[in-house]
């Protein structure tokens, strides 16, 4: 069989519902099969896979999201973030803003933020007075924002792959974890200034600050706000790995949800338990694929001979970080943000590393071209999940969007063609 052939069938496959782990490994098979090679080498991968030690920060990061999202952190999320935003103008929108860029960090799936957030944030936009069409916007692209703050599985992911692919530049997590940080601010700045234009006639949306609710909202969140410091502190100053830092997390979240808030029942932590593992379970699968998919590309030299083909047509970096942002909008419409990750970072890397793009910025510039095509029309994946939770047409939901699209769009752009963004604090 030719690969030609090869590939057509395997795409004829995945057009009939083929899992895309499945899709990625048939084509290594093939790949590795036509190459002669000894088809043991796939299964090598998945061996090599289980065998890496920073991998355990994955599924207990993602506990620790589920844990999160089934307990009351997203209300005292809520109302926190009101006391402290809600008195600007448009504050509401702001908070809705910030409490969704939190809760997707955490939780590291926007699907998650809008079902769980929605809920809370879309009846308290309309009862303030901002337009059904403004809500529904906000609400769905907020959903997506966060996936640039740690600790952000994403982010985690990204790292991980991209140290197995390696290069001149080592990428690490903690690098990408400070290199998020800035870009994630300016999106989330970016939005709070079209939140404060879009309501600045309407009084409801605001309030008067008040010390005692402040007082009070922090209180009610005293077991959630030490988290980041934790988790960024000890990554930062060294005494903890990142893996490490991710299972005192998990423990840390386990025994406040459970014990301590007593939110989380005994009898229902196995299901959150398991349901979290099912989302491990599928990025495992696809991340030993891709490793498998990854050598075998090297091996055919694929990414240099892109760059050769990129190099006749594009001369510099920034024609190429244009064309870049472009394909991976529309990435991120077709595929979920951790399929993208594992399969394009080993092809792009070493393309961006020849164009002189460091390889924590070309991180950054994919998870924020991704998270926007989370809700970029017509087939962006929020539009799927905001039309379900709240009964509207999907022409509704991208009608909503397609402001908040060109808002952060700019800031896509900007963060993209501003490498210091991701870069300034990683320097200090």
């Amino acid at each position: 069989m030719s690969l030609g052939l090869g590939l057509a069938l395997i795409a004829l496959l995945a057009a009939l519902g083929m899992p895309l782990f499945a899709v990625i490994l048939a084509v290594a098979l093939l790949g590795f099969h036509l190459a002669g090679y000894d088809l043991v080498v796939v299964a090598v991968e998945f061996y090599r896979l289980g065998d890496m030690p920073g991998l355990v920060a994955i599924p207990l990061f993602t506990l620790a999201g589920y844990l999160m999202g089934e307990s009351g952190a997203p209300r005292r999320l809520v109302r926190l973030s009101n006391a402290l935003l809600g008195w600007l103008p448009g504050g509401l929108a702001i908070v809705a803003i910030v409490a969704c860029a939190l809760f997707t960090a955490f939780t590291g799936a926007s699907g998650v933020t809008i079902v769980a957030l929605g809920a809370l944030l879309y009846p308290a936009l309309r009862e303030a007075g901002y337009s059904e069409r403004y809500s529904l916007g906000l609400v769905t692209a907020a959903g997506s924002l966060g996936l640039l703050f740690a600790p952000s599985l994403p982010l985690i992911v990204y790292g991980f792959v991209a140290g197995q692919v390696g290069g001149p530049t080592p990428v690490t997590i903690p690098d990408l974890f400070l290199a998020g940080l800035l870009p994630g601010l300016v999106m989330i700045a970016m939005l709070s200034l079209h939140a404060m234009w879009a309501g600045r006639g309407i009084e409801r949306a605001r309030h008067r600050f008040d010390p005692r609710e402040l007082r009070a909202a922090l209180a009610e969140c005293a077991w959630e706000l030490p988290l980041p410091v934790i988790v960024l502190g000890a990554i930062y100053s060294g005494a903890l790995a990142a893996s490490e830092a991710a299972a005192v997390t998990a423990l840390y979240v386990l025994i406040v949800t459970v014990w301590i808030k007593k939110e989380i029942s005994l009898a229902k932590l196995p299901g959150v338990m398991a349901e979290s593992m099912r989302l491990v379970g599928a990025i495992l699968m696809i991340l030993g694929a891709a490793l498998a998919l990854s050598n075998w590309l090297v091996d055919q030299e694929v990414p240099t001979r892109l760059f050769e083909l990129l190099s006749e047509h594009v001369d510099s970096p920034w024609v190429f970080l244009l064309w870049l942002n472009l394909f991976l909008l529309a990435v991120g419409m077709l595929l979920d943000i951790f399929s993208a990750i594992v399969i394009l970072t080993p092809l792009l890397m070493p393309v961006a590393a020849a164009f002189g793009i460091h390889p924590v910025h070309l991180g950054i510039v994919m998870l924020a071209n991704l998270q926007l095509g989370y809700f970029t029309p017509p087939v962006g994946m929020n539009l799927f999940i905001a039309a379900y939770r709240f009964g509207k047409p999907i022409g509704t939901l991208v009608r909503a969007c397609l402001p908040f699209f060109v808002v952060l769009g700019l800031a896509v752009a900007l963060l993209t063609w501003w490498p210091a963004l991701s870069l300034a604090l990683q320097q200090l």
